[in-house]
């Protein structure tokens, strides 16, 4: 009995694909630490909030909230200045990476709400669980005529072509910790597949996988890596393969949790150590190799499924060609 992959749904794949500042909310209620107690206490009642970012310029200084209000109220403090009274320690988010990481932060805090800055520390937007809400139904929204044109008209390259065998080759390069563009390579292997015709299941399926892929080399490589990815009519081979430190336990690695990411890096929101199984959940095989000093190189194979399979494993292990090892 073969093994089911489990299924990715839309909704899922969004999650990776969309951007904070694709759904944050931009036009921010602010005050700075120079406002009185009694201003905020009178803009929390005009505006209906519950609390605002503290602001210098631009910069992104502080946060108060209405606890804060009912505390000074207490103890008699009304003329005092936000400043004084503000958290200054923010937890917050960045405006260019992927909603997973938002998603994954509220679940971790149990927060509802995050100020969204850029990499300069600037307030640019505010991010709660209802505008990740909209923001997915938005884009859900979005009319498919113009995809399905361009699916129409790739999904035709194999065909007439006589061959022994027949394939397309894309390559793609990924640049080492530049997170502004994380994730580029991997939606544009997955609008590959969807307009080559391929099972929607599979590209959700391939999209993650290839995600969780290109983020490794994000983080990890020195001087980035390169995805190749092999389509062929009955499968599909990805090879992600980067110069960094290599991986000292690959048995290890694919612990659930287990990472070698820096400390930034997961105050950023990624490294959290699930990135190679979701691959292996995702993947009908996958191959790890990894030597130090040298680099790693990670296998994947999807079995494309005849017209009409649901985009689970369906075929015979016999479809699959694996390439020669590195």
């Amino acid at each position: 009995m073969t093994e089911q992959k489990s299924e990715v749904s839309r909704v899922q794949e969004l999650v990776y694909e969309l951007k904070i500042e694709e759904v944050m909310v931009r036009d921010v209620i602010t005050v700075t630490p120079e406002t009185t107690l009694r201003e905020f206490k009178e803009l929390l009642r005009t505006k209906r909030i519950s609390g605002t970012p503290v602001v210098q310029g631009e910069r992104l200084v502080g946060i108060i909230s209405l606890e804060d209000l009912i505390k000074a109220l207490e103890d008699g403090e009304m003329d005092a200045l936000v400043g004084a009274k503000m958290t200054p320690k923010v937890e917050v988010l960045h405006a260019d990476e992927p909603v997973v990481h938002a998603v994954n932060r509220m679940s971790r805090s149990g927060f509802g709400r995050f100020p969204v800055v850029n990499r300069a520390g600037q307030l640019v937007g505010i991010l709660t669980r209802g505008e990740i809400i909209r923001g997915l139904l938005r884009r859900l929204e979005v009319s498919y005529r113009d995809e399905e044109i361009h699916r129409y008209r790739s999904s035709h390259i194999f065909e007439d072509i006589i061959s022994d065998r027949t394939s397309l080759v894309l390559r793609y390069h990924v640049q080492p910790r530049d997170f502004s563009i994380g994730g580029a390579a991997s939606s544009r292997i997955k609008r590959a597949i969807e307009r080559l015709g391929g099972n929607p299941t599979l590209a959700r399926r391939v999209g993650v996988a290839a995600y969780e892929a290109e983020i490794n080399l994000v983080i990890h490589s020195d001087h980035g890596g390169e995805m190749v990815v092999e389509i062929q009519p009955d499968q599909l081979h990805i090879l992600v393969a980067d110069d960094g430190p290599g991986i000292p336990d690959v048995e290890q690695a694919m612990r659930p949790g287990f990472s070698t990411a820096p400390d930034w890096i997961r105050e950023m929101g990624f490294g959290a150590g699930m990135g190679l199984l979701n691959i292996k959940n995702c993947a009908d095989e996958m191959k790890l190799q990894s030597v130090l000093g040298e680099g790693t190189w990670l296998e994947m194979w999807f079995r494309i499924p005849a017209a009409g399979a649901d985009g689970s494993k369906q075929q015979a292990a016999s479809s699959k060609q694996p390439v020669a090892e590195k």
